[in-house]
């Protein structure tokens, strides 16, 4: 079946407008999920909201949403108040400017999506805008009320269509010195760069998201399996206490665990370097 569209608009650039089809490009829906039972009566319960006082259940109809502010003082307000506040959409996403990819700071990107022409239409103008992206290496950014919040959004091209993503806001990422201003300025050099070199060379790989692994997910699923057939479960025995060496002696053993790992070249890739060797 069909993935079914999010929201659907036009992009606006300048006076070029086009029709597009937004799909959300990741989902969770295939994790373990639980539900909530009395261990008792094997029923599922239900969540209720309490007073904090009284100690007794707060039907819908009186609770009520507030702002605590700074001297304790709460601010209700009404759900027309707060509906009022929301933008109003009119379906498209205002393109604002073209950033070099090399740029994007990746703290600030949050929920992927995916756009295309909706179904049916050719979308030659969609074609056009994605591969002028695509040859300059630019990402736009442009704005748009999706989901009844105003977002930024990064659109880039990709395959035959883009990927867009909503990008949080500038108060919303923590400043990186507050982390890092208080990490010691090293001078790494000699010997140890040159192993940690040698082992980032030996790792080094492709971008493969099928090899990525979801442990937590999976040893879920075995729990749930050894469950049904009735299996004895086991507690995991504690991960061994290694060693403790220094720096040094670390990165030499992770040179000496990277060489063995890494794969023979295949005799016609040997016999190339051979022949290289011997010309050289």
């Amino acid at each position: 079946m069909a993935p079914r569209a999010s929201w659907k608009g036009y992009v606006k650039l300048a006076e070029l407008a086009f029709p597009v089809a937004l799909y959300a490009a990741a989902s969770t829906s295939r994790r373990v999920s639980f539900h909530i039972l009395n261990r008792k009566t094997g029923n599922r319960v239900k969540r209720q909201y309490i007073d904090e006082d009284t100690e007794k259940p707060v039907d819908a109809e009186k609770q009520a949403k507030a702002y605590e502010t700074a001297d304790g003082q709460q601010i209700i307000l009404d759900p027309e108040e707060i509906e009022a506040a929301i933008p109003e959409s009119d379906k498209t996403i205002r393109i604002d400017a073209f950033v070099p990819c090399a740029d994007i700071e990746t703290v600030y990107v949050d929920r992927p999506y995916f756009l295309s022409p909706p179904s049916g239409i050719l979308g030659e103008s969609f074609a056009v805008l994605r591969e002028g992206m695509r040859r300059k290496k630019v990402a736009a950014i442009g704005k748009a009320v999706l989901f009844r919040r105003a977002r930024t959004l990064l659109l880039r091209a990709q395959g035959p269509g883009l990927v867009a993503h909503s990008l949080n806001f500038d108060y919303e990422v923590r400043r990186p010195k507050d982390i890092f201003d208080d990490l010691p300025k090293l001078k790494i050099e000699g010997e140890m760069l040159d192993l940690a070199r040698h082992i980032i060379d030996t790792k080094s790989g492709k971008f493969d998201p099928r090899s990525f692994e979801d442990r937590y997910d999976d040893a879920l699923a075995e729990l749930v399996r050894a469950k049904m057939e009735g299996k004895e479960i086991k507690a995991p025995k504690p991960p061994r206490e290694t060693k403790v060496v220094s720096l040094m002696d670390a990165l030499r053993q992770s040179v000496k665990s990277a060489d063995r790992k890494k794969p023979a070249p295949s005799k016609k890739r040997a016999a190339s370097q051979d022949r290289k060797r011997k010309a050289g």
